[in-house]
């Protein structure tokens, strides 16, 4: 009974908090009597078995709270109104149209970006605020208060709770995908210097697989939710027994979620981006190496082809490749060049430097990252002088890559990368190297 539970409180959370948000306007409100219709179901379904559609029954016993609590509000005339008209007006409407309300609104432009993502998790995502303060290594109180002004401000600024238009529904969107990303980020690689940390990227892949389910038709919603299962199909290979980083090319392959690539492969494939031609299918089988070749992959119409769509077909070309020796990297620079026309972006152009240096020698990498500078986006940063010292050190130019290496060993954002460029000095120069930045 309590696994019903708490596969209801996972599916049907956002749709019982976002539907009472919807009849209430009150987001307080909303959450006591969530929370409370969750508590009343152990027993309800303790004595009466799980009901066939729990979502409808917590819905309607988070609404008849919410009736009662507004009633007991004697001195609150307009309350006392609001509760006769929430008991009889009430129908139902799709479980996605309440979700897609809800993330719309806790992903406003208008709210700070760390409240975004704390009241994503909190009120889409079900997290306690303990779960969220654990995951980002911060207090509860910071979370709280993070939530508690993000309501506020929704409040305040009379931000609707709503779809956007179709007008302004595509900017939105770009809005609610960088939320996300940036959730799988701070689990995939944080910023604090921890290594993993597996429940947020896990709950950014089921919020990212739950926008795909209500706007199927997006291509960049399915390129996000493709480029997080690829990335997220690798967290087994990742850290040795050690807790130490293994980087792409050192990965043991077999210990990578197939089923994820699998699920990947597929939403490139159907998205406008996914040019690819049924070279996914034997790709995923064996996982033998894509048919289709890399000027397939790249042509179409430029305006076809979002940014997360092609990040999506980038990670691909490395899910599904059988080793690291038969990466299609031309297909990958093609990409990034691709990448690069939508927006220059230095990281970008780093990740391109390096797949250059691959398809056309070190050489090739080394004239790319020093055209790119020290751009501000990459003052300070790791990758910048360990992509530098990845390509001396395959040109034989030894010292000059120890220094690099230094440099990116001191700028390491933690141990396990810090102790993988101190390794790279000892090991002999190699063509398919990459930098700890690939894992």
């Amino acid at each position: 009974m309590r696994a019903a539970l708490a596969s209801a409180y996972r599916d049907e959370w956002g749709v019982v908090f976002g539907t009472l948000v919807r009849l209430t306007g009150d987001w307080e409100l909303a959450e006591d009597c969530a929370q409370d219709a969750f508590a009343r179901a152990l027993p309800a379904w303790e004595r009466d078995g799980v009901p066939r559609r729990p979502g409808a029954w917590l819905v309607t016993a988070a609404r008849r709270r919410a009736v009662d609590v507004l009633r007991r509000r004697t001195t609150e005339r307009d309350r006392i109104a609001e509760a006769a008209a929430l008991e009889e007006a009430y129908e139902p409407g799709p479980p996605g149209d309440e979700r897609l309300r809800l993330i719309f609104t806790c992903c406003h432009p208008a709210l700070p970006l760390e409240a975004r993502v704390a009241l994503t998790l909190r009120a889409v995502g079900g997290l306690t605020t303990r779960e969220i303060a654990r995951a980002f290594l911060v207090g509860e109180d910071t979370v709280s208060q993070r939530i508690l002004r993000a309501k506020r401000k929704i409040a305040a600024a009379g931000i609707p709770y709503r779809v956007p238009p179709p007008g302004a529904r595509a900017q939105r969107l770009g809005g609610v995908l960088a939320v996300l990303y940036l959730i799988f980020t701070e689990g995939y690689a944080p910023s604090d210097g921890s290594t993993t940390r597996d429940r947020l990227a896990e709950e950014a892949v089921r919020l990212a697989r739950l926008v795909v389910a209500e706007v199927p038709d997006e291509p960049e919603a399915r390129g996000l939710l493709a480029l997080l299962l690829f990335q997220h199909s690798r967290r087994a290979a990742r850290l040795d027994e050690d807790g130490g980083l293994v980087t792409l090319e050192h990965q043991d392959r077999s210990r990578w979620d197939r089923e994820m690539i699998a699920e990947g492969a597929e939403l490139v494939r159907e998205t406008p981006a996914g040019v690819l031609e049924g070279g996914f299918a034997a790709g995923v089988a064996g996982p033998g190496p894509l048919r289709a070749g890399g000027a397939a992959l790249a042509r179409g119409p430029l305006e076809a082809r979002g940014p997360y769509a092609l990040q999506a077909a980038i990670a691909a070309r490395h899910a599904l490749a059988p080793d690291a020796a038969a990466t299609d990297w031309a297909a990958i620079v093609a990409l990034y060049d691709r990448l690069l026309a939508l927006r220059t972006n230095p990281v970008v152009a780093l990740n391109r430097a390096v797949a250059l240096g691959r398809r056309d020698g070190p050489q090739a990498q080394l004239d790319a990252v020093d055209a790119l500078g020290t751009p501000k986006e990459l003052a300070g940063h790791h990758a910048l002088p360990a992509v530098r010292a990845d390509a001396l050190r395959r040109l034989g130019r030894t010292r000059e890559a120890a220094a690099m290496y230094e440099a990116a060993r001191a700028a390491a954002p933690n141990a396990a990368i810090a102790q993988e460029y101190a390794l790279r000095l000892t090991e002999p120069a190699h063509p398919t190297k990459g930098t700890p930045h690939d894992g």
